[in-house]
């Protein structure tokens, strides 16, 4: 009889060991901080991924975590709302765009971002032709596509529209007209396509690359973004402040 006891209570502790081990292996509360720390660490594009794959490799049928993690498109909004235009594929002695449409016509916001600069007085002087006011009123934003948009020669300047302010693609920036060096040369938006810089650089500001092909797409409804081409001019400049070179 003792033998037999022994015998049983020896069967009893292998399955109880027998039972832990197999729950331990399938409890699937295991798995939730190992896919949580992968979608933290996958946001951050500062923080190397962990070496292991465990966490992916756990959920392979899910690719949450890889969309989660692509950054959304910029959407672009053609820079004239609500107005015929018209412009070339050239422009006088830097990359530029000038688009002729009627006075008053409403210059919006090409993508979401935060105002940068503006100017709301018309110092413009055809004796002095000074390059810092040429443009007379204006507003430029930084995209959220890391790209700065300047628009020029504006008559007004919408209200709420200062450094620091938040706008929308398609939010009014300003209306068309002719000041700065516009005056008597016919209305239009000068716009330029630069890099960021500190407050004051004009003459990066005024334009840096030729806006008109992604104005083609954005008048189709496109989204061609102009960022790879800021950046490839900021390469080639091989300073964030080049010296200003002509219209000084």
């Amino acid at each position: 009889m003792p033998i037999r006891r022994s015998a049983a209570a020896l069967l009893l502790v292998t399955a109880l060991g027998a039972g832990c081990s197999s729950g331990s292996g399938a409890a699937p509360a295991a798995t939730a901080p190992a896919t949580t720390q992968v979608l933290a660490t996958s946001a951050s594009p500062s923080t190397t991924p962990p070496s292991t794959a465990a966490p992916t490799t756990a959920a392979p049928t899910s690719a949450a975590p890889t969309t989660a993690t692509r950054p959304a498109p910029a959407g672009y909004a053609f820079p004239v709302r609500g107005c015929p235009v018209s412009y070339g594929r050239s422009h006088h002695d830097y990359p530029a765009t000038d688009i002729f449409a009627r006075r008053g016509c409403l210059f919006v916001a090409p993508v979401d971002g935060v105002v940068d600069e503006m100017s709301r007085t018309d110092r413009w002087d055809p004796r002095s032709d000074r390059g810092a006011d040429r443009g007379g009123l204006s507003v430029s934003l930084v995209g959220a596509d890391g790209v700065r948009y300047y628009g020029s020669h504006l008559g007004s300047v919408a209200p709420g529209v200062a450094p620091g302010a938040r706008v929308r693609a398609g939010s009014p920036l300003g209306r068309l007209s002719d000041t700065g060096s516009a005056r008597g040369t016919g209305v239009h938006l000068h716009l330029g396509l630069s890099w960021p810089t500190r407050p004051g650089v004009w003459w990066v500001r005024r334009g840096m690359v030729y806006p008109w092909p992604f104005l083609d797409s954005w008048r189709r409804g496109g989204s061609l973004s102009p960022a790879q081409a800021v950046r490839a001019a900021l390469t080639r400049a091989g300073t964030a402040v080049p010296g200003c070179t002509r219209r000084c």
